[in-house]
């Protein structure tokens, strides 16, 4: 329907395009080339940066002469962020891009980027600064929250989605930030020095998803240096990986300041300078008059960006403000909210709630009171309207369930209201911002409250709200935890629905939780966050989950785990053939799922690779390669049915720099998380 209605307003736009000769019917490349032709030095010069002044910021500036409007650009990964507009204008606060991920659901991925790009549009943004798809290398990075987790491939299924999404709605995306930023600490100046196999294998695949599928308009270029060349003018990264190799043809913008030359930067493959023209000014107008960078290199840049501005109806019907339906938004976020929660622990069936058995709950700590919208820094949306978990509980409980607060910050108080009740109800969390990095501790007094509460009330529910993994020093005192992660406008009663099992927790993790610092990949200050500025990803591609299984260290809860309010049933795993070229192998694999228990629920098969070891390149024993989440009721089977191609076995060859499949035995699992192998077969790939 979102489609449909914006495609339907294009179709009844007039196809005139004030003070512009181009014909309609032309190509979007060669109206653009025509168009920049018809520019002068100093008007192509302007249209490489954006402006900051009284008026306009995060703005690149109009040429009326050509009908060449301005591009208004505004932050995106969680909702429409901040932007050009002071004060900032409110939007659907969606439920954290972390819990998307943790949903698993590529459907719920389309609609989130669909309610994002049309928001945008009523906004009058063409273009949205998101999605965010660095991979999570350190917990401890305070965009955890704004971004997929740890596995490539689960990062770039929903980055794909969110991506056509946003684009659906005329609006376009802005994949970033690219590449390896994957920490706040010293992000303006740290050097990565990160293998090739790592680059290409970990943290690059969602960005390729993201050009060679998705189609991305623009992508942004990140911070840091990359092997000691920052990104913004690393040649290999912008012109031959990029460009060349996956022949993207949309244009390259810095995040904020990420600029450091004029030369390098153009002739590596940077298109447009953020927020203001530093290097991409009279800077670059005076490269070019000196022969420094040819007139070629600076027409492709605006072709770049006029044909995708063209492409996606941005440039010849140019966003205009709307208003945003905030109610139906508002319970696409609710629904989005639920979907991603992960019940990590509930002991003796504590959830759900019955209200019917109930006459008190204590709901108790620092985030039970106020809905915990998002995350902050340039992600943060000022929402449209919040409901509080109070709200939320006692709507939910009903009028014979009596509902008290306390906010935990004295905890004697607290124990004492939560032994008054019969369920306590504790929520804690953390509030990740870009620009610092964080614990995972959980701050102030948090551990000791629930300590406390759960010692009064023996039926404790602790609910998270975090946006990255956090440590537990409590768990065994406590039957039951459910991470809510940030869930957005509608905290209150998304977390209330999964409580009282109005909905099933279907939502798995995204991201490996540790026992402790010390069994993370990253863990030691050469290779986080690094020393004099240089930090070592010498951990290569043993990240998250692939890092615990080879060294054999349990975690806290592993990737892809999450309980159900009902049980699962894995049978009839089927591989065809059983025996295949390793140059197409064209394997599929079939499993069925069966509802074993009484309550509708949602389970997500997770199908593992594990390609085997050899000289010089280690494997982990598994690796996502493919996942379905099957909605099934009571005594229902569902089928999966998956299939995989020659990417599913290859890993990256330094010596041919590029990927290979080698014939051997491979093992295929399937199972309910990275831990959690139900059922295991094997293919053989022959020369």
């Amino acid at each position: 329907m979102i489609k449909l209605r914006f495609l339907f307003i294009l179709l009844l736009l007039p196809a005139v395009m004030t003070g512009c000769s181009f014909a309609f019917g032309q190509s979007a490349d060669a109206r653009a080339r025509k168009l920049v032709h018809e520019m002068t030095l100093d008007e192509k010069v302007e249209e490489l940066h954006g402006i900051r002044d009284a008026s306009h910021y995060r703005y690149v500036p109009g040429i009326p002469r050509l009908g060449i409007p301005g591009l208004r650009v505004a932050n995106g990964p969680a909702g429409v962020g901040p932007a050009g507009d002071h004060p900032q204008l409110s939007a659907t606060a969606l439920p954290a891009p972390i819990s998307l991920a943790a949903s698993w659901d590529v459907k719920a991925a389309s609609l989130y980027g669909e309610i994002i790009g049309k928001e945008a549009r009523d906004l009058a943004y063409g273009l949205l600064e998101g999605p965010d798809v660095n991979i999570m290398r350190v917990p401890q990075n305070g965009r955890t929250f704004e971004a997929y987790g740890e596995d490539p491939y689960l990062t770039s299924e929903i980055a794909v989605q969110v991506i056509e999404g946003i684009q659906s709605q005329h609006v376009i995306a802005n994949v970033k930030h690219y590449d390896a930023n994957n920490q706040e600490s010293d992000r303006f100046r740290v050097n990565e020095i990160v293998g090739e196999r790592a680059l290409h294998e970990i943290y690059l695949p969602a960005f390729k998803a993201a050009v060679t599928q998705a189609r991305v308009g623009s992508l942004m270029c990140a911070y840091p240096r990359v092997n000691g060349v920052y990104n913004c003018e690393n040649d290999l990264l912008l012109k031959h990986i990029l460009k060349t190799r996956w022949r993207f043809n949309g244009f390259v913008t810095s995040d904020f300041g990420a600029t450091h030359s004029t030369v390098a930067s153009a002739l590596a493959g940077l298109d447009l300078e953020m927020p203001t023209g530093v290097y991409f000014g009279d800077r670059l107008k005076a490269a070019v008059q000196s022969g420094r960078v040819p007139i070629s290199v600076i027409d492709d840049k605006l072709v770049r960006r006029f044909r995708t501005m063209m492409e996606l109806g941005v440039f010849d019907h140019p966003p205009e403000r709307a208003p945003i339906p905030a109610k139906q938004d508002g319970a696409i976020a609710l629904r989005l909210a639920e979907d991603g929660m992960v019940l990590l622990k509930n002991r003796g069936g504590l959830l759900p709630l019955n209200p019917a058995q109930l006459h008190s709950i204590a709901v108790i700590g620092p985030y039970a009171e106020a809905a915990m919208t998002g995350g902050g820094g340039s992600s943060r949306v000022i929402p449209l309207y919040t409901v509080s978990p109070m709200q939320g509980i006692t709507e939910r409980a009903g009028p014979y369930v009596t509902v008290s607060f306390a906010d935990g910050a004295e905890i004697s108080l607290a124990a004492a209201m939560a032994r008054a009740a019969d369920v306590a109800l504790v929520m804690v969390g953390d509030h990740e911002t870009e620009g610092r990095d964080h614990s995972l501790s959980l701050s102030g007094n948090q551990d000791q409250l629930i300590e406390a509460v759960a010692a009064a009330n023996p039926r404790t529910v602790v609910v998270l709200k975090t946006g990255s993994a956090v440590l537990m020093p409590w768990i065994d005192r406590v039957p039951a935890i459910l991470e809510a992660w940030y869930p957005g406008e509608e905290d209150g009663n998304a977390v209330a629905a999964v409580l009282f099992g109005d909905v099933d927790p279907s939502g798995r993790l995204p991201l490996t939780f540790p026992k402790s610092l010390a069994d993370l990949p990253a863990s030691t200050p050469a290779q986080y966050p690094g020393i004099d500025d240089v930090a070592h990803y010498s951990e290569g591609i043993f990240i998250g989950y692939r890092h615990y299984d080879a060294r054999n260290i349990e975690p806290l809860f592993p990737f892809g785990y999450g309980l159900s309010y009902t049980k699962f049933t894995f049978t009839h795993l089927t591989i065809t053939p059983n025996s295949a070229s390793a140059s197409a192998p064209g394997v599929t694999v079939d499993v069925n799922v069966t509802n074993s228990g009484e309550r509708p629920g949602s389970e997500v098969v997770e199908l593992y690779v594990g390609i085997p070891s050899r000289p010089g390149v280690p494997e982990p024993p598994k690796q996502l390669e493919r996942f379905e989440k099957l909605q099934l009721g009571p005594g229902q089977t569902g089928h999966a049915h998956f299939v995989l191609g020659a990417r599913a076995f290859a890993y990256w060859n330094t010596h041919t720099h590029g990927w290979t499949v080698a014939p051997d035995v491979y093992p295929i699992m399937v199972g309910a998380s990275s831990s959690d192998i139900r059922l295991q077969g094997k293919v053989r790939l022959s020369p």
